[in-house]
């Protein structure tokens, strides 16, 4: 995994909204820190780059109708990016198109919310996500360590080996 694989809880995630209207922006960003969420907002696809390439979010709430750059080409850059590209979108809209939800799963994205969004479907939503990846970096996280344990043993079992043969060539000399 290329974000932070140390692994995050997720009632302390960061979430990073983008929407251009600023109603929507309020409205999720009251809902998701009176959850106990840390909020960052971008009115547009080039402040939402510009906002995740300076810290990574544990995950993105995308709309994909904005001005300047839509939420598909947001969505293409991070996917594009490896230091991005597992960082979890899920794109809020009013499209409700069969069309638009395959495009954006297409693209990398791992949900879709249809506006008007009920708060509570949209909190489990974002929920079940943060834990699937915390889930996701403690598995890679225990892996990494069981690998090392792994090399350790490997590498002790070479030496123990040696040390009977040398051993084994003076009791034969």
């Amino acid at each position: 995994m290329t974000v932070d694989a140390t692994p995050v809880p997720p009632e302390s995630a960061e979430i990073l909204i983008v929407d251009d209207t600023i109603n929507n922006l309020k409205l999720l960003s009251d809902m998701l820190t009176s959850s106990g969420f840390c909020v960052r907002k971008a009115r547009n696809g080039v402040m939402a780059l510009t906002a995740v390439t300076t810290k990574h979010p544990d995950l993105i709430l995308l709309d994909i109708k904005m001005p300047q750059m839509d939420g598909y080409e947001v969505c293409r850059h991070l996917q594009a990016d490896s230091a991005t590209q597992s960082i979890p979108i899920i794109f809020l809209s009013a499209l409700d198109d069969a069309f638009d939800k395959v495009k954006a799963f297409d693209l990398g994205a791992v949900d879709y919310v249809t506006k008007p969004f009920q708060k509570t479907e949209v909190l489990k939503r974002i929920q079940h996500q943060l834990r699937l990846q915390y889930l996701t970096r403690r598995l890679n996280h225990q892996n990494e360590t069981l690998e090392e344990a792994l090399k350790y043993l490997k590498e002790n079992q070479a030496e123990i080996v040696q040390k009977a043969k040398i051993l084994s060539l003076n009791q034969l000399i």
